[in-house]
């Protein structure tokens, strides 16, 4: 494949000064005398052409190629700075929207410079001590007992705290995500082990597609719950619909395995990513949360969604969490709608390790039947996260 997109490479570009092969799948192209929108104009057409089929022995293979652009003398004045901004240009178009084109700009360097640090911050999070878990309470609606607490990540690099929507991704992109969800989940399944003496409240803990797709999880997950000593019913993992889009059997058969090892297992974000009832109706899950942008709008078209959801999971015996509740008329709403579980600010903002204790000897308490318990009545078991 090298070869053969060499090959349309020289054949398109004879008036090219260079053209080579800068190392793995990446080329470089050197056009002189070009303008801004001539090198964009000649892109797109390079990358219909090098999106042309091949023919591979009885079969047909296509691939893709996404392009960066640096300009001389406007972005740098030396080769190597070049090459440093073209290949800069093209990583972020590759996030952005693969087989385009993407120019060079300063702000795009802002925001690579800022990934990098971020990235570099992040490798030495867990040795420098960064990281924190803070718990949110998930309410029972039926009596407004405590069923469980969800593991969010915290992380505060040089005085500054960064946002899980800016760290995680990056994480995930670079390869970090496996050491730092296993130390989430180590931790968790430590700090629930010790705030659940003598009561039934579980932790939920969020597991990246990536981590899920790591043949060893389930090595990882017997670990932490083993080093810990938490029951494996009072853990919760929590994956987002993408997750069933690469492998839906081996995705099916890792949470069958979870769950007969007693592990409750989610979808979060229900209804905003690949669901659809034909995967549904396959898949062994115990619950769906609803995503917060649906019970921000209960006033309106919210409702109608959450209706449908609840609906939805009846039909499959999924147990329903909403998440995002803010207000007692939401509350109330979620409540009449017959959603089981509740998570929010309006309910308890996340908490503090040391916080935990008192919360739980507070009024609002686990009731002797816990979420568990009745999830196992039910014939069903549950994932919060």
């Amino acid at each position: 494949m090298l070869k053969k997109t060499a090959n349309r490479l020289k054949a398109y570009t004879l008036e090219s000064q260079l053209l080579c092969r800068w190392g793995g799948d990446e080329f470089i192209i050197v056009f002189t005398n070009t303008r801004q929108s001539s090198a964009i104009e000649k892109s797109k057409q390079l990358i219909e052409k090098l999106s042309e089929h091949h023919k591979i022995e009885n079969g047909v293979l296509s691939v893709g190629a996404t392009i960066g652009i640096a300009l001389y003398p406007e972005h740098a004045r030396t080769e190597d700075r070049l090459i440093q901004l073209a290949d800069m240009a093209m990583y972020f178009q590759k996030k952005q929207m693969r087989s385009t084109v993407g120019v060079f700009s300063e702000q795009m360097e802002k925001l690579y410079s800022k990934e990098l640090r971020l990235k570099n911050g992040l490798t030495k999070a867990i040795e420098q001590h960064q990281l924190r878990i803070v718990y949110q309470p998930i309410i029972r609606s039926e009596d407004n007992t405590i069923a469980a607490f969800e593991a969010l990540l915290r992380w505060r690099n040089e005085d500054e705290n960064i946002p899980p929507d800016e760290f995680i991704p990056i994480a995930e992109q670079y390869g970090l995500i496996h050491e730092i969800g296993a130390w989430v989940l180590n931790h968790a399944c430590q700090h629930a082990s010790q705030w659940g003496i003598g009561r039934n409240v579980a932790v939920c803990v969020n597991v990246s597609v990536i981590q899920f797709q790591n043949e060893n999880f389930i090595n990882i997950v017997k670990n932490a719950l083993l080093n810990s000593g938490l029951p494996a019913e009072l853990l919760h993992l929590e994956i987002t619909e993408s997750v069933f889009v690469a492998d839906f059997d081996s995705t099916s058969n890792l949470i069958k395995q979870l769950q007969r090892m007693g592990i409750k297992v989610s979808i979060d974000d229900f209804g905003t990513g690949y669901s659809s009832l034909s995967v549904l109706q396959d898949l062994a899950v115990n619950m769906v949360k609803i995503d917060r942008s649906f019970v921000a709008k209960m006033d309106s078209n919210g409702a109608a969604i959450v209706t449908a959801v609840i609906n939805i999971a009846d039909s499959f015996n999924f147990l329903v969490i909403a998440e995002g509740v803010e207000t007692e008329k939401q509350t109330n709403a979620l409540k009449k709608l017959g959603v089981q579980y509740l998570q929010g600010y309006f309910h308890s903002r996340p908490l503090e390790l040391e916080n935990i204790p008192s919360y739980l000897q507070s009024g609002v308490s686990p009731s002797t039947t816990n979420l568990s318990h009745q999830v196992d009545q039910r014939g069903e078991s549950i994932e919060i996260d």
